[in-house]
C-alpha cells in the first residue's frame, strides 16, 4: 500500500503494520489510522495518518529524554487497549518543533501509548501531575555545566 506523508513524499507501508487510534487524537478525532516512519539517523519518529498527509507528528521515546519520566497508565486504558503484559506498550509524546531547535519541547502531559502487539493506540491525558506540554526537549547548555 502506498500513502503520501509530509516528510517523506510517497511511501510504501505494510498494512499490518497500520496503528488504529479508534477514538482519534486530540485535534485529529476523524484520523484513525496511522503508521510510524523512523527518521534516519535520528530518535525520532513520526506519527504519520495514512489518509491525510498533512496531517503527521514528531514523536520520540520519552525515556531516552527524560529519564525520570513516569506515570501509571490509567485502568481504563489498560482495558481498553488490551493489555496484557508491560512488554506489549510503547510510550511516544509528542514533539513541536522549533527554529531553533534547542527550543523544541515535549509534551510529557499526554502521552501516546501504542499496544504493539494489537497495533492500537490512544494518547492519554494525565492529570493531577507536574508534567506540562512545553518541557524544553534539550536541556540548555548552561543549566547542564551547573549540575557538573
Amino acid at each position: 500500500m502506498i500513502i503520501k506523508t509530509k516528510f517523506h513524499g510517497d511511501q510504501e507501508i505494510e498494512a499490518e503494520k497500520i496503528i488504529s487510534f479508534p477514538a482519534g487524537i486530540p485535534g485529529f478525532l476523524e484520523e484513525k489510522e496511522f503508521y510510524l516512519i523512523p527518521l534516519e539517523e535520528t530518535a525520532l519518529v513520526v506519527l504519520q495518518s495514512i489518509h491525510i498527509k498533512e496531517v503527521a507528528f514528531i514523536i520520540t521515546d520519552p525515556f531516552s529524554f527524560f529519564p525520570q519520566y513516569e506515570f501509571e497508565l490509567p485502568q481504563d486504558l489498560v482495558d481498553t487497549l488490551k493489555v496484557e503484559a508491560e512488554k506489549d506498550v510503547v510510550v511516544f509524546v509528542i514533539l513541536t518543533i522549533k527554529d531553533p531547535f534547542h527550543q523544541t519541547t515535549a509534551n510529557l502531559q499526554a502521552p501516546i501509548i501504542i499496544n504493539q502487539t494489537i497495533k492500537q493506540g490512544k494518547q492519554v491525558i494525565l492529570n493531577n501531575t507536574s508534567y506540562t506540554t512545553r518541557h524544553l526537549f534539550i536541556e540548555p547548555l548552561s543549566t547542564q555545566q551547573e549540575g557538573e
